[in-house]
């Protein structure tokens, strides 16, 4: 078995490869404390069973990231394994791909149970948490919208969010200019914005940010 750990905080990682390492026989952990450093991991090799994914990592909005995994790459599984015990977000995460969600004041034990089931493809959720009440929430169209984007259109947005410009993310993509700006034309047709910032105000709801100021830069008005 081959599964991945992707936190920022490299105790709660190391916690946590410890206890999958005594439940799953033989199993393979790599970690991974952000999506830049999942991505590259699974460039490699994508040979993986199981990925158990943070919600809240640097540079990733609400439920971008486990957007992009499952646009990505739909045959790995995706646990979230989360701080947060809200019910409308575990629906919403259940609702877009996640085969669990196990907030992290769970025992070692339920998290272990999760992946066990996981595993042999079942879905977890805890046992004391009811979602069957829980609505998708009222960003659900936002959501629709974004889950629509490619991987790669997915990977542009969030970097929009972090405020890089164009230049930038074409660096950092290993891609040109012009194709960054093909990839924002794209999104915001898909998102039905006519500009970056309503892109990012699109974005930051997924993290309940609309109301902060959005982080752009000077070539925020063009594609």
């Amino acid at each position: 078995m081959k599964l991945i750990i992707v936190d920022d905080h490299p105790l709660f990682r190391g916690a946590l490869s410890q206890a999958l390492n005594a439940s799953v026989r033989g199993a393979v952990i790599h970690e991974a404390q952000s999506l830049d450093e999942l991505t590259s991991l699974l460039s490699v090799d994508d040979d993986v069973d199981l990925v158990l994914l943070d919600l809240a990592l640097p540079g990733v909005l609400g439920l971008s990231g486990l957007l992009f995994i499952r646009a990505q790459y739909p045959s790995i599984p995706v646990v979230i394994v989360s701080a947060t015990e809200d019910r409308n977000t575990i629906r919403r995460c259940v609702d877009y791909g996640a085969a669990g969600f196990v907030p992290k004041s769970q025992p070692v034990e339920n998290i272990r149970a999760a992946v066990q089931s996981v595993l042999a493809g079942r879905i977890w959720l805890p046992a004391d948490i009811d979602i069957s009440g829980a609505k998708s929430g009222e960003n659900e169209d936002v959501l629709s919208r974004i889950a629509s984007l490619t991987p790669q259109q997915l990977r542009v947005l969030m970097m929009l969010a972090e405020g890089l410009p164009n230049k930038l993310i074409a660096y950092k993509l290993g891609v040109s200019e012009a194709t960054i700006k093909a990839h924002v034309s794209q999104i915001l047709t898909k998102l039905g914005v006519d500009s970056r910032t309503q892109a990012v105000i699109a974005i930051n709801k997924l993290d309940g940010a609309e109301g902060r100021p959005a982080m752009l830069m000077p070539d925020s008005g063009a594609a």
